[in-house]
């Protein structure tokens, strides 16, 4: 059975000295909430992957973010019986009142600090990726 690969961006905002992270709810299947991601296209890498899906589902561009490239983690999981394997970077947003615009694949947008974040993402490992990359970030503000 082939694996899935995805990739994507953790994003995060410093606002009133908090650190928010981006979720989307998707407007497909269970409405799950989860940072910008989607399916590594054939030739494409992990890291246009993320760029690009960022840009689709948020309509933020490489510009709008500060990508930290050696922060990153993967996820393994099953989804309908599947392997699927999602890497994401962190990424702060430049300028933390810039709108974001949502493709199609999704119908909601939150910025969350991380306690409601790991909350609303519903998964174990989401929350526990979303623990790390706070430690992280709280060294990058």
């Amino acid at each position: 059975m082939s694996l899935t690969r995805a990739a994507g961006l953790v994003i995060f905002r410093y606002t009133n000295e908090t650190i928010q992270f981006l979720l989307l709810q998707t407007s497909y299947g269970e409405h799950h909430w989860t940072p910008p991601k989607g399916h590594v296209d054939p030739g494409e890498s992990d890291w246009v992957t993320a760029l690009r899906e960022t840009k689709e589902e948020a309509g933020l561009s490489e510009n709008d973010l500060e990508i930290y490239q050696g922060i990153s983690k993967t996820l393994n999981y099953q989804v309908k019986g599947k392997p699927k394997s999602v890497l994401y970077w962190l990424a702060k947003l430049k300028n933390p009142d810039k709108s974001i615009t949502l493709s199609e694949e999704h119908q909601d947008l939150k910025w969350l600090p991380l306690d409601e974040a790991q909350e609303l993402s519903g998964y174990e490992d989401m929350k526990q990726l979303l623990s790390e990359f706070y430690v992280k970030a709280l060294k990058l503000v």
